[in-house]
């Protein structure tokens, strides 16, 4: 139960990332603002430790332009060598300029006009993501606690914040809904559907 907990939150908030890198960041961007937020790694570094065929699978036929050229290119991880970030001699992840470029050209392909997000910006885009997709599992009859469990301990949820879920309840209803309409109006960055957020009550129960 805990591992499929872990896979149902990673897919979207992989996802999310890599639409921020597309259309406005790059992968050492987005770790920075999740690792200050308090995460114990960001998501392109932590995606580079299991391996990006991880990804490659999960997507299936849908897998995204950036994560195929990725694996064409031979950055299949941390083991490998090179993945989102270069490993020089096995050693610590650093910056690679070639991956950067690789959203520039996949934005000038698909005629995306690219934004300049700030740590705020990314936090919100990614966090937005992630509660949705746990909040989906509750619908789904998972337990708030097994949930808030599997996001620090499989994605490195700051654990001082208790999980997403309790994160998203301190957050509050109006919070919540401003930042998530915010992102869906962008529309850059896939969200899973969430029409109890307009009703103002969490799933089942009452008010967030």
């Amino acid at each position: 139960m805990a591992d499929r907990l872990v896979d149902r939150l990673r897919g979207p908030f992989r996802d999310a990332a890599e639409a921020v890198f597309l259309h406005g960041s790059t992968p050492w961007e987005v770790d920075e603002a999740l690792e200050d937020f308090g995460f114990a790694q960001g998501p392109f570094e932590a995606e580079d430790s299991l391996g990006l065929d991880l990804a490659w699978a999960r997507q299936g036929a849908d897998v995204s332009p950036i994560l195929k050229r990725m694996m064409e290119l031979g950055k299949l991880g941390r083991t490998a060598g090179a993945g989102w970030y270069r490993y020089p001699g096995g050693g610590g992840k650093v910056d690679d300029p070639i991956v950067a470029d690789l959203a520039l050209e996949e934005a000038h392909f698909h005629r995306l006009t690219r934004v300049d997000y700030g740590a705020e910006d990314i936090r919100d885009r990614l966090l937005a993501a992630l509660v949705l997709a746990a909040v989906a599992l509750v619908q789904e009859g998972a337990a708030e606690e097994e949930i808030n469990r599997a996001s620090v301990e499989g994605l490195g949820f700051p654990a001082d914040q208790g999980g997403v879920l309790v994160w998203a309840r301190t957050l509050g209803i109006a919070k919540l809904r401003a930042m998530v309409r915010s992102v869906r109006d962008e529309g850059r960055v896939p969200l899973v559907p969430a029409r109890w957020l307009d009703d103002g009550r969490w799933p089942g129960e009452g008010a967030l």
